[in-house]
């Protein structure tokens, strides 16, 4: 039986870690416990590595939001959604990821867009914390979306000197215990009848506020891992979409492969280019071609030029172009000096934007300095060259270069 092992942070470097372990049918803890801060995440690291981690954030950090937006397309609604809400927010929206949901079971409401939206930073910070306790995680979901969702009742769960509270499928809010009696006189001035509230565990609240229905006391986590259990919605989408973990041994192959197939594919690349070029030494680059191509294709009896030309017109039209002047073909040929000079720099996988005429690079190598050396090689290469974010994994560093050339 798969167990699970639920793990509830805040924001902040200080901010308690509280951590539970279930099974499958989420009815008992199998453990649990709280560490003192984000530092102690290594703690869990063992806990981690035979069990699917489901992070549940602290519904103060995220902004949930359900707006009608005009338009069928899912595409165009996603887009329109970040401007039609910026007077609201209070960062720029390129700093901002919206991770957008499904209409909620039971919701009142014409709203046909449902997001949470937190900064890009935030969420950065978090993946770096478990990355750096080499904890693998599955699922981010905030608090208070996993709270139980009761007709014409708030819902209420007290947890770690917090309240959360969810008043709509799409909605709720947190609130510290020493301030709840101001927060609630604010929210509740003109109610006329007491507000309904259905309680998880004790909660101090004005009987002339609130028609409290008190539910059996159960552990905080475990409730909420009973709620996330419910939900489908996952922020770690778009950017942060988490691949399927491969094992070991076939990343190794893989990545051997890779590496072997770009290199063939800039190999026989670059004879393409030539033959173009020189028309003189057409039967040399012949010869050439026929000879890698069938390393590439061992499978292959009897070579002929024309299929060669078709087959890897093919292939390049894979990878977004191969126009001669301008495409993939004289992008690779500036690129690969540079991995010469850097050996310590590996390529993972590549992209070619024929659009922008933009090659798209994600790297690895054993420490940052490679990165730099082979951007200052492309640069001296007449390239543009942006770096992406860098990730320290271990022994490995991760990271990605668009580069463009500048004629």
């Amino acid at each position: 039986m798969r167990e699970h092992l639920y793990i509830r942070i805040g924001s902040q470097d200080s901010d308690p870690i509280q951590w539970l372990i279930t099974a499958d049918d989420e009815t008992d803890e199998i453990a649990s416990g709280e560490l003192a801060n984000k530092d102690s995440l290594n703690e869990l690291t063992e806990k981690a590595k035979s069990r699917t981690v489901k992070v549940l954030i602290n519904g103060a950090d995220v902004r949930l939001h359900s707006l009608t937006v005009p338009g069928k397309s899912e595409r165009a609604i996603k887009a329109a959604a970040p401007y039609m809400l910026e007077d609201d927010l209070a960062d720029d929206v390129e700093n901002l990821f919206f991770a957008f949901a499904g209409k909620p079971k039971n919701h009142q409401g014409d709203e046909n867009c449902f997001c949470a939206v937190i900064a890009h930073q935030q969420i950065e910070t978090w993946l770096t914390w478990f990355n750096d306790a080499d904890i693998t995680v599955k699922a981010m979901l905030p608090d208070l979306l996993a709270l139980p969702l009761v007709e014409d009742s708030w819902t209420a769960l007290a947890i770690n000197q917090q309240i959360l509270i969810r008043n709509q499928s799409w909605q709720g809010f947190v609130v510290n215990d020493t301030i709840s009696d101001l927060v609630f006189d604010q929210l509740l001035t003109d109610q006329e009848e007491p507000q309904r509230i259905t309680t998880y565990s004790p909660i101090d609240v004005k009987e002339e506020q609130f028609a409290i229905d008190a539910m059996p006391e159960e552990l905080p986590l475990l409730l909420l891992a009973k709620g996330f259990e419910q939900q489908s919605f996952n922020l770690l989408q778009g950017d942060y979409l988490v691949k399927e973990q491969r094992s070991p041994e076939l990343k190794s192959w893989l990545w051997v492969a890779g590496v072997a197939a770009f290199a063939l594919l800039l190999n026989l690349t670059g004879k393409v280019v030539e033959l173009n070029q020189l028309n003189s030494k057409y039967e040399q680059v012949s010869d050439t071609i026929k000879a890698d191509y069938k390393k590439a294709f061992p499978q292959t009896k009897r070579v002929r030029l024309t299929t060669v030309r078709r087959q890897l017109t093919s292939k390049l039209a894979e990878f977004g172009g191969a126009t001669t002047d301008s495409g993939l073909l004289a992008m690779l040929e500036k690129v690969q000096p540079a991995f010469a000079k850097v050996p310590k720099l590996k390529p993972e996988s590549l992209r070619f934007d024929a659009k922008r005429k933009e090659l798209r690079l994600a790297v690895t190598a054993s420490d940052y300095q490679s990165f730099e050396q082979f951007k200052q090689a492309l640069e001296q290469a007449a390239l543009t060259v942006e770096t992406g974010a860098q990730n320290n994994q271990g022994d490995v560093v991760t990271g990605s270069f668009n580069i463009r050339s500048k004629s």
